[in-house]
């Protein structure tokens, strides 16, 4: 039996559930945010509680109900507070800025790297050497920080790129000369 997909979700007061058929829509302070349920997966929400089913235990129904549990739960949580994730700098004259809703990346390349916001995503630069990433949607919060890391990843001898707050590079040695 899946552990995760057994617990209940209690919802928190202030925040709207609505299930409509497989769309399970959800409305808190924050924002709103829907989400299409699988066809062999139930959910039921009575009396502030929200309950998710399998009819069997298939495979793929195992991995569905713990996962649509952790998803519904997730977007309970985003609407009630927001998702964030940060980034760290580190290189000589590697630098983040922000100009509007666009993020201005200057990582060593001839040009400088703009990314624009997508809608429900906010970008704040507090020191040009951080970048902070947030939203109410925790899978696109997770996409956009993963996007920007990928335009300039650590490298393992000097450390140099965009790398999580809490992501440990593991260093080489590099050359031995004699």
């Amino acid at each position: 039996m899946s552990r995760i997909g057994n617990k209940p979700i209690t919802v928190p007061e202030g925040i709207e559930v609505k299930l409509d058929g497989k769309k399970v829509t959800v409305k808190g302070p924050k924002g709103t945010l829907e989400k299409v349920v699988h066809n062999n997966i139930d959910v039921k929400f009575e009396n502030g509680v929200i309950t998710v089913t399998r009819p069997n235990d298939e495979k793929e129904n195992r991995s569905l109900h713990g996962l649509t549990r952790t998803l519904i739960n997730n977007m309970i949580q985003g609407v009630s507070k927001e998702f964030e994730k940060q980034l760290e700098i580190n290189g000589v004259g590697y630098r983040a800025a922000k100009q509007g809703k666009t993020l201005v990346l200057t990582l060593g390349y001839s040009h400088p790297v703009k990314m624009d916001e997508p809608e429900g995503i906010t970008y704040e630069v507090p020191n040009p050497n951080s970048i902070i990433v947030k939203g109410i949607d925790k899978e696109l919060v997770g996409q956009m920080a993963a996007e920007i890391r990928e335009k300039r990843p650590p490298e393992v001898y000097r450390g140099k790129g965009i790398k999580y707050v809490d992501e440990h590079i593991r260093r080489k040695e590099g050359k031995t000369g004699k």
